[in-house]
């Protein structure tokens, strides 16, 4: 049932190479009243094969729809096991290396239109942060490249509250790194370690900057 489990499952090894789940993701960085990001709302789509397979069995009534109330096993799974990898969410000021504490997932659910699933959650920040013309930067990804995460064409990512003078952009990631990746094993994939962020060098960037704080 975990988006994660299914590195530790024969699932894996019936995919030829990485990465093995696709994930388009919608974000909306969070304003509170003082012109400070709070944290993030995500949106996570995945591709049609792994969410054929998460939903298995979850059609509890047998009426070929599924519910919320019967996701939400699913949708509780997932927000728990992701805690481990930092949710693959990472924030930090410009210039900083350190990424900012975030808090526990709220507002958790998962909904499947019948052909791609979506996880919803929002991760708070520790301490709100005003981000100013340093600007604050956000990556999704996998360090272990596991599942390839990339924004999505039309709205990537939006202003969620009272923010003038802010804006957000996409930086796409390097499309050399996509193609060398392209050549390489499973072995060389295996023997990655947990510290490894090899991932991180397909993360497409999002700026956000404030004028006139």
């Amino acid at each position: 049932m975990a988006l994660l489990g299914a590195a530790t499952t024969g699932f894996a090894a019936s995919v030829e190479a990485h990465p093995h789940v696709w994930a388009t993701v919608r974000s909306e960085v969070v304003f509170g009243p003082d012109k400070e990001i709070t944290g993030v709302k995500q949106a996570w789509t995945f591709d049609e094969f792994y969410s054929a397979m998460a939903v298995q069995g979850l059609d509890t009534n047998g009426d070929g729809t599924y519910a919320r109330d019967e996701l939400e096993p699913l949708a509780k799974v997932n927000v728990e096991s992701l805690k481990d990898f930092d949710y693959f969410t990472f924030i930090r000021q410009e210039g900083e290396e350190q990424f900012l504490p975030l808090k526990g997932p709220e507002d958790y659910w998962v909904e499947y239109d019948g052909t791609a699933l979506t996880l919803h959650f929002t991760l708070p920040l520790e301490s709100p942060l005003a981000p100013g013309p340093k600007g604050v930067t956000l990556d999704v990804y996998d360090p272990s490249f596991f599942v390839a995460f990339g924004f999505a064409d039309k709205d990537p990512v939006k202003i969620d509250g009272s923010a003038p003078g802010c804006v957000v952009k996409v930086v796409a990631s390097d499309p050399e790194a996509a193609e060398d990746a392209k050549a390489l094993t499973e072995s060389f994939f295996s023997q990655l370690g947990p510290d490894s962020n090899y991932g991180s060098q397909f993360a497409q960037t999002v700026t956000v900057t404030c004028g006139g704080q």
